[in-house]
């Protein structure tokens, strides 16, 4: 179960691609939740605080920089946990199986192919009735 985990994890660039965005946008919610509850706040005191901390007001527009700045922080750290959790390590398993060093999908042998046809074969027969010619054979359309 876990060799063919592993084989499906590892088929390509899609693959890596997918799992890319199913953890990336589980971690979204987390990063988001830790730069609203932290770093949003921390933005706010620095720039003053209160009502208007981390916002620029000119002729009364609001120009939210706390918040923009919050959003580029928040997609920083998630780039940097997608990067390293997940890009990073299938590139070293990559890398492993072009140099030889970890085993790829094992193929079946010529052998174990062949008793897979017999017994298909050995099932197709046994499963006929008597007299009955198969299709193909002669007398079929």
């Amino acid at each position: 179960m876990i060799k063919g985990f592993k084989d499906f994890v590892l088929r390509g660039n899609v693959v890596e691609l997918a799992v890319a965005v199913v953890i990336g946008a589980a971690f979204t919610g987390l990063v988001t939740s830790f730069t609203t509850s932290f770093l949003k706040p921390l933005i706010a005191l620095v720039a003053g605080g209160g009502v208007y901390g981390g916002e620029l007001i000119v002729n009364k527009q609001h120009f939210t920089w706390g918040a923009f700045l919050n959003a580029v922080i928040t997609f920083m750290l998630t780039a940097a946990v997608v990067y390293f959790v997940v890009v990073v390590p299938m590139k070293t398993l990559i890398e492993r199986r072009k140099r030889g060093e970890e085993a790829g999908p094992v193929l079946p042998t010529q052998v174990e192919l062949l008793v897979e046809i017999r017994d298909l074969l050995r099932s197709q027969q046994a499963g006929a009735a008597p007299g009955d010619r198969g299709v193909g054979g002669p007398g079929s359309l």
